[in-house]
């Protein structure tokens, strides 16, 4: 396993995982919004977003994590070995989202310039985050199934699942699979 795709809602804990594994993997991590958004949270031209999603998967081993599924997944999922869905409550992910702004830390996850705050574009955000289950995984998951449906996938919920699936991995070293270059 060098190539793994995290998939989530929005503070379903793709970040932290992602950090996680890079660290006890030693594989360098990707941060879809990080590439995505511009100072201000402007949106960059969409060839350009691809073209840096694929500058920064170019290389034998990443985690990335993030879902940009009908921008992103025909340039991801090819190369992909597994997919991690995080099947994280919304309540939970609901919870993450409000903390996280109304704390205005800033995330190693997001570019500079684009700190979350509570405004009408977060009011949006937050519905986006409590609907995501029932009105946006579907439509990721369909574009999962035609673009990578070979590609293995497991679901994690929770801090229990996430920890015995990380005590279940080698650690510091890079994990090969037969069709890793």
């Amino acid at each position: 396993m060098q190539r793994i795709v995290i998939l989530g809602n929005a503070g379903s804990g793709k970040s932290t995982l992602a950090r996680a594994l890079g660290k006890h993997l030693d594989v360098s991590v990707v941060h879809l919004d990080r590439l995505f958004w511009e100072p201000g949270w402007t949106e960059p031209n969409a060839d350009e977003f691809r073209a840096r999603v694929t500058n920064a998967i170019s290389s034998d081993a990443w985690i990335c994590e993030g879902n940009y599924s009908r921008r992103t997944f025909d340039i991801r999922l090819p190369r992909a070995q597994l997919i991690i869905w995080l099947d994280t409550p919304r309540i939970t992910c609901f919870t993450r989202v409000i903390m996280r702004s109304v704390l205005n830390r800033p995330r190693a996850d997001m570019p500079a310039g684009c700190t979350e705050k509570l405004d009408r574009a977060f009011l949006s955000f937050l519905n986006y985050v409590w609907t995501f289950d029932r009105t946006y995984r579907p439509s990721i998951e369909a574009a999962r199934l035609l673009v990578g449906p070979l590609v293995p996938v497991i679901h994690l919920c929770g801090a229990r699942q996430i920890a015995e699936f990380m005590q279940g991995l080698p650690s510091s070293t890079r994990l090969h699979c037969p069709d890793s270059a």
